[in-house]
C-alpha cells in the first residue's frame, strides 16, 4: 500500500493497522477478514481486533454472513464520523472537567494564590508565545474575549484565515478597526497576498474598519477593550525585526491596562493624522 494514502488517514487518529486496513478496504470493496490479512500483512491474530476498532469508529460495516464481511464506508462518511466521534470525545472530556471543577479549584487555587504572594508579588508586564499557531491562538482568543473594541495592526494581515472565525464572531459583538501598513512599504513578494486580503474583507466584512498607515510601523498585534483609566485590555504584539524569520520569533501578550491604553493611543495617532482609507 502506498505511503500516502496511509499518511492520510493517520490524520483520523488510527493505528498503522487499522490505517492499511482501511485503505485496503477503500480500494479493494467488500472482503473476509483473511483476506484482508492476507492482502495487507496484518498478522491474522491481530486482524479482527483491528476491524472491530475501524467498526467501533463508524468507519467500516459488518456484513453478516458465513464468513462475514467487511466493507469501508465511503470516504466523505469516514470523515463526517471522524469529526462525530471528535465531537463526542471532546463532549465527554468537557463534563469530565466539569464534574471536577469544584474539587481541583478547592484543592488548586489556594495554593496557586499563595505562590503568587509569595513568589511573584509585582505582576509581571509580559509573558511570550512562539510566533505560529501558538500566537495565532492567542489572538483568536482575544477576538473572542472582547467585549468592547479589537483593534488591529499588520503589514498584510496575510494570517487572517486562520483567525477569520474569531473575527466574524467578534464583528457580531464589538467593532474591529484593522491598519494595514501601506503596500508602497511592502516587500514586493507581500503586496500580492495584502491586496488579496483586503479586497476579501471589503466583501466579505465590510463593517470592519480598515486604512493603511503612511509611514512604517514598529509593532504589529492586536489590543482589545483599552481603558483610558488602565483598568481593562489585553494585547499581543509583535516588533518588527526584518532580519529574523518568523519561526525564530516570538510574540509579547499583555495583560496591563497602562500599557494597553498606550498601544491604543500610538493606534489613534496613527489612524487619525498617518494613515489613508482608500489606495491611490
Amino acid at each position: 500500500m502506498a505511503a500516502e494514502p496511509t499518511a492520510l488517514l493517520e490524520q483520523l487518529g488510527l493505528t498503522e493497522y487499522e490505517q492499511q486496513a482501511l485503505a485496503e478496504l477503500l480500494t479493494l470493496g467488500r472482503t473476509t477478514a483473511p483476506n484482508l490479512a492476507e492482502a495487507t500483512g496484518i498478522p491474522k491474530a491481530r486482524i479482527y481486533g483491528v476491524l472491530d476498532a475501524l467498526a467501533d469508529r463508524g468507519f467500516i460495516k459488518v456484513v453478516p454472513g458465513r464468513p462475514k464481511e467487511y466493507q469501508s464506508k465511503p470516504p466523505a462518511a469516514i470523515l463526517d464520523r471522524a469529526v462525530e466521534n471528535r465531537r463526542q470525545e471532546f463532549e465527554q472530556f468537557a463534563h469530565q472537567l466539569d464534574e471536577m471543577r469544584e474539587a481541583f479549584l478547592d484543592e488548586f487555587q489556594p495554593r496557586y494564590e499563595q505562590a503568587s504572594e509569595e513568589i511573584r508579588p509585582a505582576e509581571e508586564l509580559f509573558y511570550v508565545v512562539d510566533v505560529g499557531d501558538p500566537s495565532e491562538r492567542e489572538t483568536r482568543r482575544l477576538y473572542n474575549d472582547a467585549s468592547e473594541q479589537v483593534y488591529v495592526i499588520t503589514n498584510s494581515f496575510a494570517y487572517f484565515e486562520a483567525v477569520e472565525s474569531a473575527v466574524a464572531d467578534a464583528l457580531d459583538r464589538v467593532a474591529v478597526d484593522a491598519l494595514f501598513l501601506h503596500p508602497d512599504l511592502l516587500a514586493d513578494e507581500k503586496r500580492p497576498r495584502q491586496a488579496e486580503v483586503v479586497e476579501y474583507i471589503q466583501e466579505s466584512y465590510p463593517e470592519l474598519g480598515l486604512r493603511f498607515s503612511t509611514g512604517r510601523l514598529p509593532w504589529r498585534g492586536t489590543l482589545i477593550d483599552p481603558s483610558l483609566d488602565y483598568d481593562s485590555g489585553e494585547a499581543i504584539l509583535l516588533v518588527e525585526e526584518p532580519d529574523v524569520p518568523n519561526h525564530m520569533r516570538q510574540a509579547a501578550i499583555t495583560e496591563n491596562g497602562s500599557f494597553v491604553a498606550g498601544l491604543k493611543r500610538y493606534f489613534d495617532l496613527i489612524w487619525e493624522y498617518e494613515s489613508v482609507g482608500e489606495l491611490g
